[in-house]
């Protein structure tokens, strides 16, 4: 893909860091020049997004010059793309990541994952979300020293744990069986290098610190430098929670073995989600049963950049077709 060199963008989020990846992730592939356009909404204006109106705080600012692109993602943010889709007409290629809840029409083009259910003329899907995580990236961070990461005897696990969600829960059970798991790969020889987050239920990780203990690891609960980034260049192999859709296709990025713990609960467009990559050779389950592998692989998912070919063979179209209109006037 050529690279959308000397275009500008606008990322339009709502703070959030898992949305702010996405965008950022396609951004980046397209080579574009962006700035973040922050959007908060609150009271009755959340409630009513997408259809709402637009914010009108000054962080929120909706001037020209317009961008050459807009990337908005989330609900909350659709008011303020239709806001600028209206204003900056043809002049701005709008694109709106995750399934808008609104006509298809406030945006040029929409991205959901497969695992949604909407469809349309300007509608592309990918197995996985965008994100940041290039094989050029990975492959600096695998080579940049890490004194405590680089100290770990291979192979290295990392292990990426969420948490307690609308659709998921961690039972006293679940945490029993992750930190089994955890031993399973240990007593094959692995070291670990291991990142809970806010959601982590105290027992879960509690079971896995006991887990953890006969074994070389390194573990990060939230405070200092997030190593969230070198533990999955350096990783040998990769044990994540159903939980996430974010890490588990941050994982999947790698190449490398990824093991998928589901704990209880779920849906049926989770299932969807896990039960592809599986399919595909990305994943296979974790569970205390499994038997650790650290030789197979597949070639790393990277949602950003066929996302970002899209945006860029529809940007150069609608460039095309509005300089020949302009030459036939």
């Amino acid at each position: 893909m050529k690279p959308l060199q000397g275009e500008t963008a606008w990322l339009i989020t709502d703070g959030k860091a898992g949305h702010e990846a996405q965008a950022q992730g396609v951004a980046e592939a397209l080579g574009v020049a962006y700035q973040w356009r922050r959007v908060t909404l609150t009271g009755l204006a959340r409630m009513l997004a997408p259809w709402g109106p637009a914010p009108a705080d000054a962080a929120w600012h909706c001037t020209p010059p317009w961008p050459d692109l807009a990337i908005g993602v989330g609900r909350t943010v659709m008011p303020a793309l239709r806001r600028l889709r209206r204003l900056a007409g043809p002049a701005t290629f709008v694109v709106a990541l995750q399934d808008p809840r609104t006509s298809a029409s406030i945006a040029d083009l929409i991205w959901v994952p497969e695992h949604d259910r909407r469809r349309g003329p300007n509608v592309i899907t990918t197995l996985t979300a965008p994100h940041r995580f290039t094989p050029a990236l990975l492959d600096g961070l695998r080579a940049a020293p890490d004194a405590r990461i680089d100290a770990l005897p291979g192979p290295r696990v990392m292990v990426a744990v969420g948490g307690n969600a609308k659709a998921w829960r961690f039972t006293d059970e679940d945490a029993a069986n992750l930190a089994a798991a955890i031993a399973t790969f240990g007593r094959a020889g692995a070291s670990f290098m291991v990142t809970t987050s806010r959601r982590t239920p105290p027992a879960v990780a509690a079971a896995l610190l006991r887990a953890l203990q006969p074994y070389a690891h390194v573990l990060f609960t939230g405070e200092g430098e997030n190593p969230y980034a070198r533990f999955l260049a350096k990783a040998d192999a990769i044990i994540v929670t159903a939980d996430s859709v974010s890490m588990t296709a941050e994982a999947v990025a790698t190449g490398r073995p990824v093991y998928v713990f589901r704990p209880t609960g779920g849906s049926n467009k989770f299932g969807r989600f896990h039960d592809s990559l599986h399919a595909c050779g990305a994943t296979r389950p974790s569970s205390r049963e499994c038997q650790p592998a650290f030789d197979w692989g597949y070639a790393p998912i990277l949602a950003a950049q066929v996302i970002a070919q899209e945006i860029a063979e529809r940007f150069a179209n609608r460039r095309r077709f509005i300089a020949r209109s302009l030459t036939s006037q």
